[in-house]
């Protein structure tokens, strides 16, 4: 009976590590440690996985209060040896999670390791990675954002439901519903008063004769334009004369000769451009002509006074008026003024 119940014992041990996924009783093993700033749900019995593929689990996590400032958590995992030729010193371990809310499990990563093969007791470097720990505090921050802008959103929704602000009385105003339905009926009668003909944008739509005539200028248009792609009239020869091109051409060679003979004061009216003493010359003229006329305005002078003294255009319309009379008077007694006396002494 002992025998049986120590068989028994040994074959339901090798059914519960060969369930689990850890190494069995009679393979070799080797131990590797890490450093890891938190442990987070990393529980003793964890399974150890390289990129993926169990070779292990986790015997034992400590704390190390002499590392406290950095990695103070320190794990050993229980690796099977037919996996050793993968481990390498540089190998890197890190705490992960299967999915969002799985268990914590240790993954080492050769993929990038070049050293010499792990032995039982190397330390392997550790890397971090986020967890759901990390994801939660980085998502804390948003959610409270989330919770002030929902907040928000509730007082609009609320001021809303009771009118206030232009969208609350756009909704809750029923004078502004029966202006729009207003609207809709008069936009109705409009669009059906366009449908029957009526108006002029109905006589548009609906008009044969406008058709007609809109179809006729398009060919008459259509025909101008062939006129002028072959060449005919003024605007055709304008487009299609090489004669007029060239003449164009040399016109504007020409105009920008001169503009360059005048940037470069040259002639008449670079001179006139360029020169400093002629621009001088030209600001005294006028500044003479503005003093002349000046004075003009004020009567002094000769010329002043014959545009501001009054009694000279009195006594000149007084002397046309004796001149009009005396020429009628010649013309109605032509010999009383024309009679030539001849005396002889």
């Amino acid at each position: 009976m002992g025998l049986l119940v120590l068989a028994g014992l040994a074959t339901l041990a090798a059914l519960i590590l060969t369930m689990s996924g850890t190494n069995s009783l009679f393979s070799r093993s080797i131990y590797l440690k890490t450093r890891l700033a938190n442990a987070g749900t990393l529980r003793v019995g964890a399974p150890v996985r390289l990129q993926g593929v169990d070779i292990g689990y986790v015997v034992k996590i400590a704390y190390d209060p002499a590392n406290r400032q950095a990695l103070a958590v320190e794990v050993t995992m229980k690796v099977d040896t037919t996996y050793e030729s993968s481990l390498r010193k540089d190998t890197k371990a890190a705490m992960t999670n299967t999915g969002v809310l799985g268990e914590a499990f240790m993954d080492l990563d050769s993929s990038k390791a070049t050293g010499d093969i792990a032995k039982s007791g190397d330390v392997l470097q550790s890397e971090d990675r986020p967890g759901i720990d990390n994801v939660m505090k980085a998502s804390q921050g948003s959610l409270e954002k989330l919770d002030v802008v929902l907040v928000k959103m509730d007082s609009i929704v609320t001021s809303i439901e009771q009118g206030k602000g232009s969208v609350g009385m756009a909704i809750n105003d029923p004078q502004l519903f029966n202006r729009a339905n207003k609207m809709l009926i008069d936009l109705q009668k409009v669009v059906e008063a366009v449908t029957s003909g009526q108006g002029s944008i109905g006589k548009l739509l609906n008009s044969n004769e406008l058709y007609d005539k809109v179809n006729t200028s398009v060919d008459k248009l259509s025909r101008i334009v062939d006129d002028i792609n072959a060449g005919k009239g003024n605007a055709g020869k304008f487009l299609k004369d090489e004669a007029l091109y060239r003449n164009a051409n040399e016109t504007l060679a020409k105009a920008n000769r001169l503009v360059g003979e005048i940037e470069q004061g040259r002639g008449a009216l670079g001179k006139m451009a360029k020169d400093q003493e002629f621009a001088k010359k030209i600001d005294n003229i006028v500044a003479k002509i503005s003093l002349l006329t000046d004075r003009l305005e004020a009567g002094e002078g000769s010329v002043g006074k014959l545009l501001k003294d009054p009694s000279l255009y009195t006594n000149a319309d007084q002397l046309l008026v004796e001149m009009r009379s005396l020429v009628k008077a010649i013309r109605e007694k032509p010999k009383k003024y024309l009679t030539i006396h001849l005396k002889i002494f």
